[in-house]
């Protein structure tokens, strides 16, 4: 299924949220700070130099994903989800490519995710995209991760 990834816009705010709420409540659950960055997406993602990007598939709204500064060159792989009835369609699969080229064309050093060893599919999928776990000396922002993971773009 070929979808059109197009940036962020505010009309496209609520389906960030619904989308990322769906998927939090389906596997896990949705933390304090989710419910803060759903519901102020703009504030907390694009207003901070972050990006927000949306898979759009016949004009509906298929699928979304963050990236989100964490240091110099440093932006987080988050918030990606894709509506429930059309997983396993490679809408996940163009969303990750489309941020990895972006991410290239701005130069970026890393990128850098965190997941749950649980999610089996997602951890492959990263793998096949070329992330690598880390170890990581800092907490983890989210109590349900126990993985962090890094795409190495660059030679600092």
């Amino acid at each position: 299924m070929k979808v059109s990834i197009v940036p962020f816009q505010d009309q496209y705010s609520n389906y960030f949220y619904e989308l990322n709420y769906d998927w939090l409540n389906e596997y896990f659950y949705v933390e304090e700070y989710d419910e803060i960055v759903l519901k102020n997406c703009k504030q907390e993602i694009i207003n901070k130099g972050g990006y927000i990007f949306f898979a759009v598939y016949n004009s509906d709204v298929v699928g979304t994903m963050a990236l989100i500064p964490r240091e110099k060159g440093v932006y987080e792989l988050n918030k990606m989800a894709v509506k429930k009835d059309l997983r396993g369609n490679g809408i996940g699969h163009q969303l990750i490519n489309f941020t990895i080229d972006f991410a290239k064309k701005k130069n970026y050093n890393s990128v850098i995710l965190y997941s749950n060893k649980v999610l089996k599919n997602s951890i492959h999928l990263y793998n096949k995209f070329g992330f690598k776990e880390i170890k990581s000396e800092e907490s983890t922002p989210y109590k349900r991760s126990d993985i962090k993971m890094e795409l190495i773009l660059s030679d600092f």
